[in-house]
């Protein structure tokens, strides 16, 4: 056999795997997808305004960036905290809680007196933030078929990218209209989430008390086993990389190394987004045929050497080259990671625990990347701050190798 032909018939397989299994989503997936939309779509359209709406107050840059981190900041506190509510209150209750604490901290933002008041609604915020996004884990998790988990985590990532690219556009629209319209909206657009989560999901009803019918996950059982580990390791990595680095470093390389205007960063965020979707409209299968493991490695490659290179890049079509590349690598491991952990819990237990350090080591990543990339590259360049960035993707990849596949097969 020759290696064309063996290349043909690899290429074969592969396209039939992705034709497989193309039963519809279930309806409760459909009724997240469109929550997830709509949250993403709202955040989006405070995001541009954020650091501006801090500045009418009569402070600077670095209170302003405070406006900013605080959010993230609360989230990683309250953590814990919502992810024992789960086990004790249910999925459900702690979502639709979590959004409309998030849509009351939001619409008293667009009512601010002062810079203090602020930062206190905003915090409020991150809080509720963190309690909905565990939620949303935990039900996607025990919602989706096992045998289309990969799927569905696609499909979940691609609703919210489809949010986050929609809002920023819808968002500077509004701020046409005064800054603090865009809170408004984004409260709004989160009470309507919770009316859609609240009254669609079909799922049994649970009652307000302590829930019997279904144990929580204890978290020394999951990090027992070596897939949750591995999925922490690439979880921070790609907090640091995707969360922090991306947002952070990037636009002061542009500016800073490569001479070009705030457009340039702009551009990457649009190519790295768009590379990113790309990769979603098949990895998420992929992740479910050929399993997590091979979709983990690969992406995570492809990932931290396109993040690495782009420290050495010297014209911006290499720079938004190496942008896009470092996307299509985040959209291979990102749903082969949520559908590895999922693995882990199982759709009888509730992971609320489980999924909570989940969490917190990707908000960890982000809190810890940005900064030690910003010393790097003060103090040894910015191929030492991307090329450090992108090799400890690969680290994460060769836990990925040492882990055993966790993919669910059906009994033959």
């Amino acid at each position: 056999m020759t290696a064309d032909t063996r290349m043909s018939r690899a290429t074969s397989r592969i396209f039939s795997m992705l034709r497989r299994d193309r039963q519809k989503l279930p309806r409760d997936i459909k009724v997240m997808l469109a929550a997830a939309f709509l949250i993403a779509l709202g955040f989006g359209l405070v995001a541009p305004v954020l650091p501006q709406f801090a500045t009418t107050f009569g402070v600077g840059n670095t209170e302003a960036s405070v406006i900013v981190a605080i959010f993230a900041f609360m989230r990683l506190v309250f953590a814990p905290a919502g992810g024992a509510l789960i086990g004790r209150l249910g999925e459900r209750p702690v979502y639709v809680t979590g959004l409309l604490i998030v849509a009351a901290s939001t619409a008293a933002c667009a009512f601010a007196q002062d810079y203090w008041q602020l930062l206190l609604f905003r915090g409020l915020g991150g809080a509720g933030s963190v309690m909905f996004t565990v939620a949303s884990m935990a039900l996607v998790v025990r919602l989706a078929p096992p045998e289309s988990r990969g799927r569905v985590s696609g499909a979940y990532a691609s609703a919210f990218l489809i949010g986050n690219v929609c809002g920023p556009i819808v968002g500077g629209l509004l701020a046409g209209f005064g800054l603090r319209v865009p809170f408004l909206a984004y409260a709004a657009a989160l009470v309507v989430a919770a009316v859609v989560v609240q009254t669609q999901l079909s799922h049994q009803r649970r009652g307000s008390g302590p829930r019997q019918d279904r144990a929580d996950m204890p978290l020394a059982e999951a990090l027992a086993a070596g897939t949750y580990r591995s999925a922490l390791v690439s979880s921070f990595v790609n907090g640091w990389a995707t969360f922090g680095v991306r947002m952070a470093t990037v636009p002061l390389f542009a500016v800073a190394a490569l001479g070009a205007g705030p457009e340039a960063a702009g551009f990457a965020l649009a190519v790295f987004a768009a590379g990113n979707a790309a990769a979603l409209t098949f990895s998420g299968r992929l992740a479910d045929t050929l399993g997590r493991k091979p979709m983990m490695v690969a992406g995570l490659l492809v990932a931290g050497a396109s993040t690495a290179a782009i420290g050495f890049t010297t014209g911006l079509g290499w720079f938004l080259a190496a942008s896009a590349l470092a996307g299509v690598g985040s959209g291979l491991f990102g749903p082969a990671q949520q559908a590895a952990v999922a693995d882990v819990i199982g759709n009888g237990r509730s992971g609320g625990k489980v999924l909570a350090v989940y969490q917190m080591t990707s908000d960890v990543g982000a809190i810890v990347g940005p900064v030690l990339a910003g010393v790097l590259a003060d103090r040894l360049g910015y191929g030492w701050a991307f090329g450090v960035t992108g090799g400890i993707m690969v680290v994460a990849a060769c836990t990925w190798l040492a882990t055993r596949e966790s993919l669910w097969k059906p009994a033959a």
